[in-house]
């Protein structure tokens, strides 16, 4: 039997201050999943975890890593790829992870926030997305 292989992962909580969830990376791929605990009557309680939804999932290999913003009120963190510099938010929504399509800020121009509307979110999801 050869050695076992494991996946290298990081874990960070999010900033919001009620809210018990920690995010989990994929260190290499950059797929973001995420759990938190769940009250159930009854019994000591259960962990509830949301699996990678819609930009969420494995991206090209790339050196990955969590960062939780200082936003308080903010449930979701930034994906970063320190090797390219790109970044996207990521966020439990309608009971998956999700993330924005990664980007590179660039010195020389500066992106709007963009026009449309922000999903809504629906009971029991524990999203919170939030513009800058």
């Amino acid at each position: 039997m050869g050695p076992a292989l494991a996946a290298s992962y990081d874990f960070v909580p999010a900033p919001q201050t009620d809210l018990n969830r920690i995010y989990r990376i994929d260190r290499i791929t950059g797929e973001v999943s995420s759990c938190q605990y769940g009250l159930q009557e009854g019994t000591v309680g259960v962990t509830l975890c949301y699996s990678a939804g819609e930009g969420a999932g494995a991206q090209a290999p790339g050196e990955y890593g969590l960062v939780a913003s200082r936003h308080e009120r903010e449930g979701g963190v930034f994906r970063v790829n320190y090797r390219t510099g790109q970044m996207s938010i990521c966020y439990v929504f309608d009971e998956r992870v999700v993330c924005t399509p990664q980007m590179t800020p660039s010195p020389a121009t500066s992106t709007a926030a963009p026009t449309g509307a922000t999903p809504s979110v629906g009971p029991g999801t524990g999203a919170s997305p939030q513009r800058p």
